[in-house]
């Protein structure tokens, strides 16, 4: 089954689940807030997205992390205790696809989510 990860409050992630409801997209919802992120899945996210794109330098976490946490992030092994503790710095939401077109996606839009739901 497709599983949707994220923040329930998360405007985007709100538009990203009303689509998979919309279209029918059977899904699981995993709450960063509630159950945490998932090591073994954060280190396939990592191994397969890279840090970078996994990681939200422009929201407000990141500002508020001090100034050498923030320098001390330069790689996936350096951010992947940072994104543990503080799991508001992964961009949502992060969906695991399943069926054929198998994959794990980061951020919502619709037009590479039609074509995977298809």
């Amino acid at each position: 089954m497709t599983t949707l990860y994220g923040i329930p409050n998360c405007d985007t992630v709100k538009k990203a689940r009303a689509w998979l409801s919309e279209h029918s997209v059977a899904h699981d919802f995993h709450d960063f807030k509630k159950l945490g992120v998932p090591r073994a899945a954060l280190d396939q996210w990592l191994a397969q997205l890279g840090w970078e794109r996994l990681m939200n330098r422009k929201g407000t976490t990141w500002r508020q992390l001090d100034e050498a946490t923030r320098a001390a992030v330069v790689d996936a092994a350096s951010a992947r205790p940072v994104l543990l503790t503080h799991p508001s710095l992964i961009k949502r939401p992060v969906v695991r696809w399943t069926g054929q077109n198998e994959a794990v996606t980061v951020g919502f839009d619709a037009a590479d989510w039609s074509a995977r739901a298809a």
